[in-house]
């Protein structure tokens, strides 16, 4: 424990420090003060909303030593299952190369199909995060979560070009925003995908809407308390306001993650990674109801009364996480492999180990065994 002159020193040093940074929160105030006068009351809308979501990375790990399967999965709310593959940080590149594209550059699978589309023949070629070594394999063991992102990006494509039975909105687990892709495919793609939902309404009159939701933003954090202070977004009913790129631009490091083509429009720097505008949206009716960050589908931000007004019903019967959409909350619960299934799985990693020793297959028996971790007994 901090002894009581060490802790009335330290109130002391905090003291200190929060009245030199007055300034900083004053500026924050300033910055957001604009704000309280652009909010709007969502209005509820009728539309049918879906949710597409790939398994958490870190909680879909099947690890036995010297082992780390990863298991790339992709459900919708509706429990569709896009995809289920297994990959580890050690797997050939051009072992996945070769899963998405035939020999004659043909698509097996929905990346394949991204691939193609944009013209990338090989997954380097697609992503300069995913670079082979001398040996063929990966340089970095986190090149799994970006191909586990790419995944994603290929089924909503693939998604969009089916038929709707009825007006739709489709809404993605985090912003519609990404920094996985080579040079310019990720605006490729972008565009790509607002001519498949153009395509949508001119073939059979129906309106795909498409948004993303996140649960953390580096926007929300920064300005949260002058929010609170400044009265943004606390009105006695669901409402949403706009964030200007400007206030965008100060909230990250990187400057270019909230760039998007309105700000390169103005001479800047050409948007590479940004196909989303920030809304900060409260479903709830209370002042404190929680506050999110949703990114509407760039081409889409006329229609963003329509687009949060469709989400709104499905927020508000939001569970177990209140006023948050509870198609995506199903989609997460569906994506994640636990209980049985994920022991059937972890087995699958045995018998595979199993079928590779050969005569040593014995050991493994009695390694299973043995207590992995006997530490943990200190808190029995």
């Amino acid at each position: 424990m901090i002894d009581p002159a060490s802790q009335m020193q330290l109130k002391e040093a905090i003291a200190d420090c929060i009245g030199a940074d007055r300034g900083v929160l004053d500026a924050l105030r300033e910055e957001i003060r604009p704000l309280r006068n652009t909010t709007r009351r969502i209005q509820p809308r009728a539309t049918t909303s879906i949710s597409l979501v790939g398994t958490d990375g870190g909680n879909n790990q099947l690890q036995f030593d010297p082992f780390l399967i990863q298991l790339v999965r992709v459900v919708d709310s509706s429990n569709n299952e896009y995809c289920l593959e297994a990959v580890s940080p050690t797997t050939p590149i051009q072992k996945l190369n070769e899963r998405q594209l035939a020999a004659d550059g043909s698509a097996r699978t929905a990346l394949g199909e991204m691939m193609a589309f944009l013209g990338a023949d090989n997954l380097p070629a697609l992503s300069h995060m995913i670079r082979p070594t001398d040996k063929g394999r990966p340089v970095s063991p986190s090149w799994v979560q970006v191909y586990r992102e790419l995944v994603e990006w290929a089924i909503l494509f693939a998604i969009l070009k089916k038929d709707f039975g009825t007006d739709t909105l489709i809404i993605c687990d985090g912003l519609l925003r990404s920094k996985v892709f080579a040079k310019d495919l990720f605006q490729r793609l972008l565009q790509g995908m607002k001519d498949r939902i153009d395509a949508q309404w001119s073939r059979s009159r129906r309106r795909v809407y498409l948004a993303g939701v996140a649960k953390h933003s580096k926007v929300l954090s920064r300005y949260r308390l002058a929010m609170s202070l400044e009265g943004v977004l606390q009105p006695d009913y669901p409402a949403y306001v706009e964030v200007p790129r400007e206030v965008e631009e100060k909230a990250y490091v990187w400057s270019e993650f909230a760039r998007g083509d309105d700000r390169a429009g103005e001479g800047g720097e050409i948007n590479k990674f940004v196909g989303g505008k920030m809304f900060l949206v409260k479903f709830g009716s209370h002042r404190r109801d929680p506050v999110w960050p949703v990114d509407i589908f760039v081409p889409q931000v006329g229609e963003s009364q329509t687009i949060l007004g469709s989400m709104l019903a499905d927020a508000i019967n939001g569970f177990p996480v209140p006023y948050y959409p509870r198609c995506l909350q199903k989609a997460h619960e569906n994506a994640a492999l636990v209980d049985f299934d994920f022991d059937i799985l972890q087995d699958f990693i045995y018998e595979g180990v199993r079928s590779s020793l050969g005569g040593d297959a014995g050991t493994l028996d009695a390694f299973q065994l043995q207590d992995a971790d006997p530490a943990q007994r200190r808190y029995g």
